[in-house]
């Protein structure tokens, strides 16, 4: 199996329980906040939606600065912008690893704010590290927000205790 093929499954898997996620969310909970440091759930999961872009654009380049934040894009304000976005960014990552060989998935790729670096790793690194799993670190995040407000939460890697 390539990199790209086993790349391509875990994030269309993990694409899938986000997606059973996200489609429990209402926009009249969107600025609800668990804490006052927290982030609002609308923006926390617009996020979650978001990270599946970083595949495609880490592909694409060869570095990310964040203190240029090109990637600015206005809140989402409704579930369906919300699946929308996901599912978008979802189709671009797969797309991108489809075309990307095993050698340019091994290129260096740099994550900075302005000249202090952040991180750098292969893309391959990026994409399971930088991606997907900063993706499941915050659909974890997602859950609490979820229960605090009685929204059943799906069965992510077997049931969960409301599908019990």
């Amino acid at each position: 199996m390539s990199i790209r093929q086993g790349l391509i499954m875990e994030l269309k898997h993990e694409a899938s329980n986000t997606l059973k996620m996200l489609e429990r969310l209402s926009a009249d909970q969107f600025d609800y906040k668990p804490h006052e440091k927290s982030a609002p759930l609308g923006k926390l999961a617009g996020h979650i939606a978001d990270l599946p872009g970083w595949i495609s654009m880490a592909i694409q380049t060869t570095e990310f600065n964040l203190a240029n934040r090109p990637f600015q894009r206005g809140p989402v304000t409704t579930t369906e912008g919300l699946l929308q976005l996901h599912n978008d960014n979802v189709a671009a990552a797969v797309s991108a690893i489809e075309n990307a060989t095993d050698e340019e998935m091994m290129v260096e790729w740099t994550l900075r704010m302005g000249d202090h670096i952040i991180a750098k790793m292969p893309r391959a690194a990026v994409i399971r590290s930088l991606a997907m799993n900063h993706m499941i670190h915050h659909r974890g995040q997602l859950s609490v927000y979820m229960r605090e407000n009685d929204i059943p939460l799906p069965g992510i890697y077997g049931p969960s205790a409301d599908e019990q």
